[in-house]
């Protein structure tokens, strides 16, 4: 009688498909992952939105720090007003950025 061993089949390592996607993601530009909030809201918008979300404000809170209409900054936000170089460093100084993001 013939001795039969048993082979031990081992699989390969699936390849880590999350791992993978996550560092996909970190190679694509910001604005291409937010392009449909910069198509809603604009750039300059988005990033008075996220940096007045940073600083943990409401709108009206924002407003009254730099002495504006509280609808001006849904203005802004919305990219229904513009941001200009005045604004964005009342902006900036009361939310800790550069004024040049907002511009």
């Amino acid at each position: 009688m013939l001795g039969h061993t048993r082979r031990h089949h081992t699989k390969a390592p699936l390849a880590d498909t999350n791992h993978t996607r996550v560092e996909e993601k970190k190679t694509i530009p910001w604005r291409e992952v937010a392009k449909e909030s910069i198509a809603k809201y604009t750039e300059s918008g988005l990033m008075l939105r996220g940096a007045r979300a940073r600083a943990d404000l409401t709108q009206k809170e924002l407003s009254d720090k730099i002495d504006v209409l509280p609808h001006h900054i849904s203005e802004m936000e919305h990219g229904k007003r513009t941001i200009g170089k005045e604004m964005a460093k009342r902006l900036a100084e009361v939310l800790k950025v550069d004024y040049r993001v907002f511009l």
